[in-house]
């Protein structure tokens, strides 16, 4: 059976999910993958919803948790992998896709690794936050990519005092545009 908590951040409405034991989600509702991983959860109070809101409010009042609610990381060991990697990066730092793609090639006695599906890996994520995805950036600084949306991600690196001065949004580019590219 699977559980469902709702928390109501300064940033947006958080949805929690348990097993019962762990949390196995903490999605912000505009999340690409909002509660992909949930059948016909049910709405309850329990222990480790608790001990996530305390860490929440703590997270959200500026104050680094000095503890963890149990989790359990839903996924394949390639993404597990990667978000025990998120997991160390430091409140309020920032690290590259091809950063961890670089510590996997080199773990895994490969030549490389392909940033793109550390990318992927990092944006299936299921319990933002506290797994900080957030703090995943593209190459030179570009804030590309958060599942819930770049304004979260900012809003959180911000929150973290994160030295936001070499970091930058992707630049849209238009269809007209791109073609201009290719002809040239």
């Amino acid at each position: 059976m699977e559980y469902i908590k709702k928390y109501q951040s300064p940033i947006g409405n958080i949805t929690m999910a348990s097993d019962g034991e762990s949390l196995i989600g903490l999605w912000f509702e505009d999340d690409k993958y909002y509660a992909d991983i949930l059948k016909e959860p049910v709405e309850q109070d329990l222990p480790v919803f608790d001990q996530t809101i305390a860490w929440l409010n703590l997270y959200f009042d500026g104050i680094v948790p000095n503890f963890c609610p149990p989790i359990k990381m839903q996924g394949t060991p390639f993404q597990r992998m990667i978000w025990t990697i998120i997991q160390h990066i430091p409140y309020g730092e920032t690290i590259t896709y091809g950063d961890i793609a670089k510590a996997i090639a080199k773990y895994g006695n490969k030549k490389e690794m392909s940033a793109q599906a550390v990318g992927g890996a990092v944006g299936h994520n299921k319990i933002a936050i506290i797994i900080p995805c957030h703090r995943v950036v593209g190459a030179n600084g570009n804030l590309t990519g958060y599942a819930g949306g770049i304004d979260k991600k900012i809003s959180l690196l911000e929150l973290e005092h994160a030295d936001m001065r070499r970091l930058f949004l992707p630049q849209k580019v238009t269809a007209g545009e791109m073609v201009s590219f290719l002809t040239e």
